[in-house]
């Protein structure tokens, strides 16, 4: 007797095989990423500053650094053209950096939070600043950039001017906070690989089992309309090369995340000791504008708007984008709305 459901699977993997056929096609000359041109402008242990090539607009005077998270690859803010945050605030004029964190390895295993923050980003500032010849940037951080963003912004607040943080944590035990349900329990000491790092691939099957369905089938139902708009299957492509680009995390730093930010919540409890310092979020003395996405199941829209208790009211902003974690930035749905918000307000 034939299942039910044989016809449905027979189909999906004829599309599959299709997809699968069109992915070696396009594989002699796969598509590109991160293409907007740039030069490397400060380079130190695995970090690279790079410096965004203007465009011929009005420039703004004051530079924004991107910061984005240790997890994947910082080249999602520049996909393709057509869903590149990078080149949207390019044309709005705004003089754009970025730091890469690079690939760590055995001997970064040891890099502690407080090296990441009030070192290697203190002296991306003060790099930036240095090359704009301005004594104040704006920082514009993304997911755990932007915990690292408001850390800074926190511990050293005459270097900026303006903050954005985007699909930023706040408050870690909020409500709906899949990850940190899962991190809670879990012993740190057992992550580790033979580096004394946490693996990238371990990170990239917990980030696909926070939606397992849709992360790992859902994405391939409709493989023949892919298969048919070549634009759109590049599109795919470059998605999948980067959710499956995981650097490991340096131990030491991501043991500290994991256990005082996921299980004790000690940013929005006011304990978070960085370095020698207490960061409190009060001293954060800079207008802060806070982008949150309503279907964000990484960071629940309740961890970031947290954030608004510890900023002054004369100083604080937030506006909730449609979309996911990802998509906030990336879909092309809410790309005008996103640029039209942070040109508006960093001006």
């Amino acid at each position: 007797m034939m299942n039910k459901n044989s016809s449905t699977i027979d189909v999906w993997q004829d599309d599959f095989v299709l997809f699968m056929d069109a992915i070696e096609a396009s594989a002699k000359q796969p598509p590109s990423i991160g293409e907007t041109p740039k030069s490397r402008i400060y380079q130190e242990n695995k970090l690279q500053l790079y410096r965004y090539q203007a465009l011929e607009v009005e420039q703004k005077n004051t530079p924004i650094l991107l910061v984005y998270a240790l997890v994947n690859r910082p080249y999602i803010t520049d996909l393709e053209p057509s869903r590149s945050l990078v080149k949207r605030l390019l044309e709005q004029g705004y003089p754009l950096y970025l730091i890469d964190w690079g690939y760590p390895d055995s001997s970064d295993c040891h890099t502690s939070l407080d090296d990441y923050i009030n070192g290697y980003l203190h002296r991306c500032v003060q790099r930036v600043s240095r090359d704009a010849k301005i004594n104040q940037i704006d920082l514009l951080g993304i997911c755990q950039g932007g915990v690292f963003s408001l850390c800074y912004s926190a511990l050293h607040p005459p270097q900026i001017r303006k903050l954005v943080t985007l699909v930023t944590p706040v408050d870690f035990h909020s409500a709906e906070n899949i990850l940190s349900l899962w991190t809670r329990g879990i012993n740190t000491q057992h992550l580790f690989n033979k580096t004394q790092n946490i693996p990238g691939d371990l990170l990239k099957q917990l980030f696909k089992s926070t939606k397992p369905y849709q992360l790992n089938r859902e994405k391939y139902r409709q493989l023949d309309k892919l298969i048919n708009h070549p634009t759109q299957l590049d599109t795919f492509l470059r998605m999948e090369s980067w959710l499956n680009d995981c650097p490991d995390l340096a131990g030491k730093a991501a043991v500290e995340f994991v256990e005082k930010l996921y299980q004790r919540n000690e940013l929005h409890q006011g304990l978070l000791k960085i370095g020698e310092n207490t960061v409190n979020l009060r001293n954060i003395k800079c207008p802060v504008l806070n982008l949150f996405a309503a279907n964000d199941h990484i960071v629940p829209p309740s961890s970031s708007k947290a954030l608004g208790s510890h900023i002054s009211a004369n100083l604080y902003q937030e506006i909730e984008l449609n979309g996911g974690h990802i998509g906030a930035f990336t879909s092309l749905n809410t790309h005008k709305t996103l640029v039209a918000q942070l040109s508006g307000w960093l001006n």
